[in-house]
């Protein structure tokens, strides 16, 4: 566990509903979903970035998708009832977020009005890594605990 001074916003939450999670970190200068899972030798299904989707109108989507995958934006758009959604870029999702890209994170962003969703795929594995709200600092938990947490809509 990391000192109380070290923690993110992500481990308070988790600490506050008494969810255990595993704290890996490796070199801030990896921004990539993918260039986590190799610098902390997982598979890339089990690493999972969190991507800044844009509505025509009201609140961006968080998407927690695994490395290495791209995100079909004309299925999700129809899985939450949208026409047309598009990907933030990277100074959007920043200025959206507040969070700099390789560190956002779908539970540093849990009261600010984001609509979450996460592929549905996740729910096969017992656990996955999602960051823990800055670069460098990744969370390992059970799948059910992070959409339990989150709210998550599984697409």
């Amino acid at each position: 566990m990391a000192k109380k001074s070290d923690k993110t916003l992500a481990m308070h939450v988790l600490d506050g509903k008494k969810v255990p999670y595993e704290v890996l970190t490796f070199s801030p200068g990896i921004h990539s979903a993918d260039g986590v899972a190799q610098a902390l030798g997982l598979p890339a299904e089990e690493v999972y970035k969190t991507l800044v989707v844009v509505r025509p109108l009201g609140k961006p989507l968080l998407v927690m998708v695994p490395a290495g995958q791209e995100l079909d934006l004309k299925r999700l758009a129809k899985a939450v009832g949208e026409k047309k959604l598009k990907m933030a870029t990277h100074r959007e999702a920043e200025a959206l977020t507040g969070l700099q890209v390789g560190g956002i994170s779908a539970l540093s962003l849990l009261n600010r009005g984001f609509q979450i969703c996460i592929l549905r795929e996740a729910q096969v594995l017992s656990h996955i890594v999602v960051s823990a709200g800055q670069r460098g600092v990744d969370l390992r938990l059970a799948v059910g605990d992070l959409i339990r947490v989150t709210g998550a809509k599984p697409v």
